[in-house]
C-alpha cells in the first residue's frame, strides 16, 4: 500500500468514527470509548481530527489537490447518449 493510501484510508476512518461519534451524542445516545490502536490511534483522534475540522474548505481541497491519488482522476469523457427512436405500429405508419 502507498503513503498516500495509507493516509487516505486512515483519515477516512478516523474522520467516519468522528462523525459517528458526534452524531451519537448530538442523538442521546449511548457513545462508548474507541477502542484500541495505540499512540497511532490517539495522534489520529486527538490531533489530526481536530487540527482537520479546524481547516477551512479552500485549504482542505488545496491540500488534497496536492496528494496523488483516485481523487485526482478526471471523469471519462463520453459521447452523449441518443435519444430512443419512436415506436413505429406494425401495421406501418399511420
Amino acid at each position: 500500500m502507498s503513503f498516500s493510501e495509507w493516509l487516505r484510508q486512515n483519515s477516512e476512518h478516523y474522520l467516519l468514527e468522528a462523525a459517528q461519534r458526534k452524531e451519537a451524542l448530538q442523538n442521546g445516545l449511548a457513545v462508548s470509548r474507541p477502542r484500541g490502536g495505540g499512540p497511532m490511534a490517539f495522534a489520529w483522534r486527538r490531533i489530526f481530527v481536530p487540527v482537520y475540522r479546524l481547516l477551512p474548505w479552500s485549504l482542505r481541497r488545496w491540500i488534497m489537490h496536492l496528494m496523488p491519488g483516485s481523487h485526482r482522476r478526471r471523469w471519462e469523457e463520453r459521447a452523449p447518449p441518443t435519444p430512443p427512436r419512436a415506436a413505429v405500429p406494425a401495421g406501418g405508419e399511420s
